[in-house]
């Protein structure tokens, strides 16, 4: 068998790059070594290079020069959390030059990347129960009798970004402008949503020969208010997996997650974020390059069903291949 060389691309622009970084290193530490050679390519603005040697991309051809070798991939490992790969603007880029790639394309990503108009794709359907919300813009007044109305408590959440970055729980409506001036600070939208009373859940789905493959259900239970990052990356939450609810649950939870995913078009692996209220899960966001350490969600439902974390990625890698 001949052994490929992987682009595992981490690092970004965003404040999710300290966790990319993180993400890539699990993926290099654990790639099948005698099917897979990585390289860890940390994407800084336009300051593109493999971070153990240093040496600068080729943006030409996305190629490498290291020790008198030409390295071209066969394939980029997406380990980039937020911009500019979450997001969907590296996607264009590798489709022009025919590297494949183990995450949503960039039309995908970049809508989902926006919880709200990853909403309002959904309202097509009339079938995804979602918490009602409003999204602001950066220079515009609120609509306060708007924002009044969905009644408190509301989550305040920057629109496209990720890892809890500048999310708070407003209970007061004394706090909620300070709320939304922390948002802005990460992003030009902010949705407001209200909140719903229930247990949080999170799906992961793939596809493998290309047939939908949805995981095991994860309970989500953060020590915080909610799921912030401390609870994410800090060991302030603990994750039952699989989740200790019915057979009926179960198949709610996971029927709605392989429709999500067949309805959005995803390809890679997703992750799909819900509360249970009373029977029912809503639906609060779908991530489309989930948290991939050891301990992080996905990797918890890979194992759960049967896979090792070099298999696993191993399955992402070829799948990406299997689609050119």
């Amino acid at each position: 068998m001949q052994i490929k060389n992987i682009a595992i691309l981490t690092g970004g622009d965003s404040e999710e790059r300290v966790i990319s970084l993180k993400s890539g290193q699990v993926v290099l530490d654990h790639l099948p070594n005698d099917r897979y050679r990585g390289f860890l390519i940390d994407i800084q603005k336009s300051d593109w290079r493999e971070l153990q040697s240093g040496a600068q991309i080729n943006k030409n051809d996305f190629s490498l020069q290291l020790n008198g070798e030409t390295i071209r991939f066969d394939c980029a490992f997406a380990a980039l959390h937020g911009t500019p790969l979450e997001d969907g603007r590296m996607q264009g880029y590798l489709d022009m030059l025919g590297v494949p790639y183990t995450c949503c394309n960039g039309y995908v990503s970049a809508l989902t990347m926006s919880k709200h108009d990853t909403k309002m794709q959904l309202t097509q359907y009339g079938t995804v129960p979602m918490a009602r919300s409003i999204l602001l813009q950066r220079g515009s007044a609120p609509d306060m009798v708007a924002l009044n109305a969905l009644g408190l408590p509301v989550f305040v959440k920057p629109n496209t970004h990720g890892s809890s970055f500048g999310v708070t729980k407003v209970k007061t409506a004394e706090a909620l402008m300070p709320a939304i001036e922390e948002a802005w600070k990460y992003d030009r939208e902010v949705v407001v949503e209200c909140f719903m009373p229930g247990r949080e859940f999170s799906n992961g789905v793939l596809q493998v020969d290309g047939k939908t493959v949805v995981l095991p259900v994860t309970e989500i239970i953060p020590e915080t208010e909610f799921f912030d990052f401390a609870a994410k990356y800090e060991g302030r939450s603990s994750e039952i997996t699989p989740a200790e609810i019915s057979p009926e649950r179960t198949r709610q939870c996971q029927e709605r997650s392989r429709f999500l995913y067949e309805a959005l078009k995803c390809k890679g692996v997703v992750r799909f974020d819900y509360i249970l209220v009373g029977d029912t899960f809503h639906f609060l966001e779908a991530n489309t390059i989930p948290g991939i350490s050891p301990a992080s969600i996905v990797p918890q439902q890979a194992r759960a069903h049967g896979w090792e974390l070099g298999e696993f990625f191993a399955l992402l890698i070829e799948e990406a291949l299997r689609r050119g």
